[in-house]
């Protein structure tokens, strides 16, 4: 490994033998050396490492910005995050949640403390996310001795959702905005039934299938309409057979257009018709 930048004593961004390039850090590590100078392994105490460029670059900058103990940290919390989330997370979530949790403890000393106004939808719609930020928010206090705001939690989720589905936090906002006014429209529309029951697995697939929706309208991705005949009659069985649903899907494309300026397509109709025949069931048995 040859070094591209001295960081400072202990860390060094380096160049290994395949012109991959990587942060380095070890005690004393970086002490007296000098750009192009030869690194020896077995000083080589943490490795870090992104496999898109630009994100190797953003983790460069972010070493450069804050304490070494704070990426560690990060680090640990992304190997619990991963242990309870079996999907793939985009590898920014280190970059993301490091940067986050440093300011939140930088804040904390200086006495600011943020509210996040989406805290309880976020506990709603992302309660296994919500109880890992919550983890996360354990493990500074266990590090640090630093107990940052209940808030906290739901921004860290935030930033898992959005490893999941490979957003940015400005467009998981956005999402998480849409899939509470679709749920009031909902609940709105199936006032007379009762009400959901948030801790269902029924409702919980119901909120999944909101994310990606919402995902596909704010990437431009909606479902489009096939031309195939077997297609159409299926979608208008559908529409026919489930008509108070499909006439509750209706509500919620109004609420989409007017509020987002999106029309959806048939067949995004009748994928959110099928899901609220679901959690409109549930909501028949919580009457019962």
């Amino acid at each position: 490994m040859r070094i591209k930048k001295v960081i400072n004593n202990n860390i060094l961004c380096v160049i290994d033998e395949k012109g991959n390039e990587m942060i380095v850090a070890g005690k004393g590590l970086g002490f007296g050396r000098k750009v192009a100078q030869f690194v020896d392994p077995a000083q080589v105490e943490k490795v870090y490492r992104m496999e898109d460029k630009t994100g190797q670059r953003r983790l460069r900058e972010l070493v450069e910005q804050i304490p070494i103990e704070h990426l560690d940290l990060t680090e640990a919390m992304i190997a619990e995050i991963k242990a309870a989330i079996h999907q793939p997370l985009n590898e920014s979530l280190l970059i993301t949640l490091a940067d986050h949790i440093s300011f939140a403890i930088q804040r904390k000393a200086q006495g600011i403390e943020f509210k996040n106004p989406l805290a309880g939808s976020i506990l709603c719609y992302y309660p296994t996310e919500y109880q890992l930020g919550q983890r996360c928010l354990a493990m500074v206090k266990e590090r640090f001795g630093v107990e940052l705001s209940p808030d906290e939690a739901a921004f860290i989720a935030l930033h898992i959702v959005n490893a999941e589905l490979n957003t940015d936090m400005s467009e998981m906002y956005d999402i998480t905005r849409l899939i509470e006014g679709v749920i009031q429209v909902v609940e709105y529309y199936y006032r007379d039934r009762g009400a959901f029951d948030r801790e269902s697995l029924t409702f919980h697939r119901f909120v999944v299938h909101l994310r990606y929706f919402a995902q596909r309208l704010f990437q431009g991705k909606l479902m489009t309409d096939s031309a195939d005949e077997s297609e159409a009659a299926f979608r208008a069985l559908i529409a026919r057979n489930c008509k108070e649903h499909y006439k509750c899907a209706q509500c919620v494309a109004d609420y989409i257009e007017k509020t987002w300026h999106q029309t959806l397509s048939q067949e995004e109709l009748i994928y959110l018709t099928i899901h609220l025949k679901r959690v409109a069931g549930d909501l028949q048995e919580i009457d019962s």
